[in-house]
């Protein structure tokens, strides 16, 4: 059978893939909601998130038709349109996935109510289970269409992947910044000031901070992987050109990725509310199943492809290296270390936060190793073009990865609405461990996303160097050196700027919640309502604002440094840009992930419990991993990414 019958079956795929997450989500929706009190603040959740991503939304599509007419003019009318289409399929996934997390989130608390713990992840797990069918499908439909319509030709799918990550830099960054300065907000006025509950329906910034949740951790999260696993295939496609018997090396990791999505359905419906007795456990038992079966089939489908063993073997290695960083994330952010971080609250805010940084920097050491070797084993089975496969194997259950993550806001959603609504204690017990749970699936996701971030950078920078006939990198060359310091201050300059935007927007929504305390008669005693709609609007307003420079800065700085430094500049640029990303990405997620839990260890009932000096301590910990983890850090791996394929996309216009 030809190549063109087979990348045929997989745009079928893509589709029945993306109807199928469609049908998922009208299963979920057909659940019962709980009461009225319950249904009224799901809908000013829901109100609240769509409401921000169709506003960041519009400002985003004027950006993508802006580019569209820059690439139109100087790369072709195909290369704009396949920029188009890669933000679209992004923002058409972020939609999807936004629906069914706010869909979800009030039907989790009822499941909660109604089954108990099983039933209750069940119903998180499959509203994450949306975004992660969404996000595959959507990326293998729109990969195996432009190769179709274009015969493969990389610098199109380039195009393609850039409109992927840039619509992914702005949500990210955009998504993060409003979930965080709505958490900022909440938890130092309410918690540490006037001493309430997380998620009390009296503190003015509880509706904004359940917002964010979704617009952050869902919509935000599954536009950063989706441009992973875009970029991952289109270096391997970019990688494969350039090897004898062309067609077989391009279409090979299109191949791959459809298997993994095979299999991620496999491992989706795997869990059942019946089969759960253990939460953690059946999220890992049912990752190991897709992971299983993607080895299994990857196997034959390679030999079948390839008639070889070296290509899959490299796969492979990506694949173990994602696990591995996975288990990592995991250790750091919910292991021992967490317990270390409780233990020093227990002498005050200074020794809680010096923990933390401290384990930040230490969990950077085990996942750059990791990537090392996958490097290495990679290079050695299958050269420049097996680190792209790496990459592709470190993404192929993507769909099951982001189902995994996607639920965990989902979850955190669930336990506002348990304590908003009056749910009991039971109920917010229960919401309480899945959300606990859902931080470091959290974490796990990320640690994929950085590092598979680190794979795909190197192999579109081997792509770029390729498109812009540089033979290599000349350390002694003084451009190339400017270029490489250049590069690896991007990354601090973007997590200064994230960090400061959260900064400034917290501080408004601070004194927001103080000025209703004090101003509205009876908010404390319960007797009055909060003014939620004034603290959204903050949040909205500052985030959308805030997420403009980093996104301009990540595509203009890489056309700047190529044009009037030369390629072998740009090519340096991205050398530091990269380098530092991987470091400062791994370390603040991990650094946030581990206060966090540590402050839900003490809240548990450990070292004192809620209202102690060390809950207070935990509390400052975690306000301060807050933008780490959900803002800053994640905008690494994007960053990296995008400004390696805007570079790869002007390649042409360099050596002209």
């Amino acid at each position: 059978m030809s190549f063109s019958f087979w990348i045929s079956g997989f745009v079928a795929l893509g589709i029945v893939g993306f109807l199928l997450s469609v049908w998922v989500y009208r299963q979920v929706s057909l659940l019962p909601d709980g009461n009225e009190k319950m249904q009224e603040i799901a809908a000013a959740i829901r109100a609240g998130a769509m409401a921000f991503l169709w506003r960041e939304y519009s400002i985003i599509l004027g950006f993508i038709l802006l580019v569209f007419a820059l690439l139109t003019r100087y790369l072709g009318f195909f290369t704009g349109l396949a920029f188009v289409t890669g933000g679209l399929c992004s923002l058409a996934a972020g939609v999807l996935g936004m629906r069914a997390a706010t869909a979800a989130n009030v039907r989790t608390t009822q499941a909660a109510k109604n089954g108990g713990m099983g039933e209750a992840l069940f119903v998180a797990f499959r509203g994450g289970s949306v975004m992660g069918l969404a996000v595959a499908s959507l990326g293998l439909l729109g990969l195996a269409l432009w190769y179709l319509a274009v015969a493969g030709d990389p610098a199109i799918l380039s195009g393609f992947a850039m409109g992927a990550s840039s619509i992914a830099l702005f949500a990210r960054v955009g998504g993060g910044i409003y979930t965080k300065c709505a958490d900022v907000g909440a938890d130092l006025v309410g918690k540490v000031e006037a001493g309430i509950p997380e998620d009390d329906p009296r503190n003015p910034a509880v509706i904004a901070d359940n917002v964010g949740d979704c617009v952050g951790d869902t919509a935000g999260m599954g536009a950063d992987l989706f441009e992973s696993y875009v970029g991952a295939v289109v270096a391997a496609v970019a990688l494969g050109f350039s090897l004898p018997n062309p067609q077989v090396w391009m279409t090979y990791p299109l191949a791959v990725v459809a298997v993994g999505l095979l299999a991620s359905g496999v491992g989706i419906f795997f869990v059942r509310s019946s089969t759960v007795l253990d939460p953690q456990k059946a999220l890992r038992y049912a990752t190991g199943v897709s992971g299983l079966s993607f080895l299994i089939a990857a196997y034959f489908m390679t030999r079948y492809w390839t008639g070889q063993s070296s290509a899959y073997l490299a796969v492979v290695s990506g694949f173990l290296a994602g696990l591995l960083i996975g288990l990592e994330s995991e250790f750091y952010t919910s292991g021992r270390p967490v317990l270390s971080i409780a233990r020093s609250s227990e002498t005050g805010p200074a020794t809680t936060v010096i923990t933390g940084m401290a384990l930040g920097m230490e969990s950077v050491i085990l996942p750059m190793l990791t990537i090392c070797a996958a490097i290495y084993a990679a290079f050695s089975l299958a050269g420049l073009y097996g680190i792209a496969l790496a990459a592709v194997g470190m993404l192929s259950i993507i769909g099951m990865v982001m189902s995994v993550d996607s639920y965990g806001p989902i979850a955190d959603n669930a336990g506002g609405i348990a304590q908003m609504s009056g749910a009991g204690p039971e109920v917010r017990r229960i919401t309480d461990r899945l959300d606990s749970l859902g931080n470091t699936t959290a974490a796990i996701g990320k640690g994929f996303a950085i590092g598979s971030a680190a794979l795909t950078a190197l192999a579109l920078f081997s792509a770029y160097t390729m498109a812009a006939a540089i033979p290599g990198i000349d350390l002694v060359n003084p451009r190339v050196v400017i270029g490489l310091f250049l590069g690896g201050l991007i990354p601090f300059f973007v997590a200064a700027h994230t960090m400061k935007a959260v900064g400034r927007a917290a501080f408004r929504m601070v004194h927001e919640v103080r000025r209703q305390f004090r101003d509205i008669p009876g908010l404390m005693e319960g007797t009055a309502a909060a003014d939620y709609t004034t603290c959204v609007d903050i949040a909205t307003r500052g985030a959308l604002k805030e997420m403009i420079l980093p996104g301009a800065a990540a595509v203009s700085l890489p056309v700047l440094v190529g044009f009037f430094m030369g390629a072998e500049a740009l090519g340096g640029l991205l050398a530091g840009a990269t380098v530092c990303g991987v470091l400062l990405g791994i370390m603040m997620s991990n650094a946030g992930g581990a206060w966090d839990n540590a402050k839900k260890y003490i809240e548990a009932g450990n070292l004192g419990g809620k209202g102690s000096a060390a809950h207070k301590a935990a509390v400052v910990g975690d306000t301060i991993g807050d933008p780490l983890k959900d803002t800053s850090g994640p905008s690494m791996n994007i960053l990296i990414k995008l400004m390696s394929i805007v570079s790869l996309v002007i390649a042409p216009l360099l050596v002209r």
